[in-house]
């Protein structure tokens, strides 16, 4: 039987980390978690609650009420992954619109937030044979991943791909307001204080602003098999 690893998959926001990751997760029978679901679903919990908006973010009634956020993945057959649930409610269309992608950065940053997500993703990647992608999941979910991919593109080409994304979704959105907001995660991500995005020393970088998904898929498929084969 084949040694079980995991697999940290990092990178840029809309670089297309959950498509491959759950590709992957899919040929190999490895369990996916999408980290980014789990921060989105911290930034509705506070949206909702409205202690974050425009230029206001109330992190201490956030820290104070985060004992009192339930998140679970749920594995739906029909679409082949788990979906996220926030105390029990299935959020996972209302994660991905603009407005939480608008903030959920700066929750991402909160390091009480950082903490308690971080240390239920360690424990969901106890047994290995886990494909886990997000932001610091090399450098500090899992430090001694077996095999660490990040993932880039241009701006430009990663904004066009989510404008096209929110638009076939129905959303009113213009490509500047995307890229606006595609460039400021990325400042936002790689400046804060607690576990900026970096690529770990010793991650395979994929620049995939010119790959079709296929040819993604089969470059990190041969990085897989080389670990394995390691």
């Amino acid at each position: 039987m084949t040694k079980k690893i995991t697999i940290a998959i990092d990178g840029f926001s809309s670089t297309g980390k959950s498509t491959v990751a759950k590709q992957l997760a899919k040929e190999l029978g490895y369990v996916y978690v999408d980290t980014g679901a789990m921060y989105r679903a911290v930034t509705l919990y506070a949206l909702r609650k409205k202690y974050i908006f425009d230029d206001h973010f109330d992190k201490n009634a956030l820290i104070a009420e985060l004992p009192l956020i339930r998140l679970k993945f749920i594995f739906n057959p029909e679409v082949g992954f788990g979906e996220m649930y926030l105390n029990d409610e299935k959020v996972e269309k209302e994660i991905r619109q603009m407005e939480v992608s608008q903030y959920v950065s700066k929750v991402a940053a909160v390091p009480e937030v950082r903490e308690m997500l971080v240390a239920q993703q360690q424990e969901m990647g106890k047994e290995k044979g886990i494909v886990m992608d997000g932001r610091d999941i090399g450098t500090v979910v899992f430090p001694e991943a077996e095999l660490k991919i990040f993932m880039t593109a241009s701006a430009q080409e990663r904004a066009q791909r989510r404008y096209k994304e929110l638009s076939e979704r129905g959303e009113e959105v213009t490509y500047k307001e995307v890229l606006e907001n595609v460039e400021e995660r990325d400042h936002l991500d790689t400046t804060r204080k607690d576990s900026p995005l970096v690529k770990a020393k010793d991650a395979k970088e994929i620049d995939n602003s010119h790959l079709t998904l296929t040819g993604q898929f089969e470059k990190i498929l041969e990085l897989y098999n080389a670990t394995i084969s390691n």
